[in-house]
């Protein structure tokens, strides 16, 4: 796999991934504008991998659909975090929060990658993603400054997701060549902005971000090593286009 299509499989599959799984807030949400809000942002992030599978199927490789519906889970590319089941509400919230500041941060990058039809899209996603940030921030800082429960439910949240939130920054064995070409600036540097991003919202709130140094990241998704959960997503998601691959749906 080169270098190029490497670095795309991994941003449309975390797109997808959690497009789905954000979804399945809809009709759940605990009020009204959180259901709305969750399921507008899942199609936000499916329409982006829709576009990140467009450029991939313009470099060789199958069609958006049959990528996304007929790989098993050893051939996603995704990082753990995003398959993991929607648990509670300060669950999604967290990983929102922590997520979305991320790829934010990825696609002002990508706005200058050396390869046009990328950064053409970044620079046309990012401005979505704004929006994604401004939501998860906006409950970040008013539930993390509220009562005592949220406060507590939040940390436990936060505690829990932010190893499998390292493993968005796991990098591959291409890694030195997407920098070179100049694909992108790399996950290190995408990891430090990240950190001083989401350190300065959490200072706004009485939730406390642990050493992130102390931790162990969750890797393994980026080489199709994945979690028990990510499977039996992928069969409910394709349930339907493998009733007949060949149809217009």
């Amino acid at each position: 796999m080169t270098p190029l299509k490497n670095l795309l499989y991994r941003l449309a599959d975390d797109q997808l991934i959690l497009g789905h799984r954000n979804s399945e807030w809809n009709g759940l949400g605990p009020i009204l504008e959180e259901d709305i809000a969750f399921s507008s942002m899942a199609q936000d992030k499916l329409g982006h991998s829709l576009q990140l599978y467009s450029l991939l199927h313009q470099l060789g490789e199958a069609e958006p659909d049959t990528v996304a519906f007929t790989r098993n889970a050893p051939q996603f590319h995704c990082c753990q975090l995003v398959e993991l089941p929607i648990g509670d509400y300060a669950f999604s919230l967290i990983r929102h929060f922590l997520f979305d500041h991320a790829e934010l941060l990825r696609f002002e990058l990508l706005a200058d990658s050396s390869h046009e039809p990328l950064a053409q899209v970044a620079r046309k996603l990012k401005g979505e993603l704004k929006y994604h940030v401004l939501h998860a921030n906006t409950w970040v800082k008013q539930l993390g400054s509220s009562t005592d429960e949220a406060i507590e439910k939040l940390q436990h949240a936060l505690d829990f997701t932010l190893p499998y939130a390292l493993g968005i920054f796991e990098t591959t064995e291409l890694e030195d060549a997407i920098v070179a070409e100049g694909l992108f600036a790399g996950e290190a540097e995408l990891r430090t902005r990240w950190q001083e991003s989401i350190g300065k919202v959490l200072a706004q709130t009485r939730l406390e971000l642990p050493d992130l140094s102390t931790l162990t990241p969750v890797y393994g998704g980026r080489g199709g090593q994945h979690t028990a959960h990510l499977q039996p997503l992928l069969d409910e998601m394709a349930e339907v286009f493998r009733l007949d691959p060949t149809a217009d749906w």
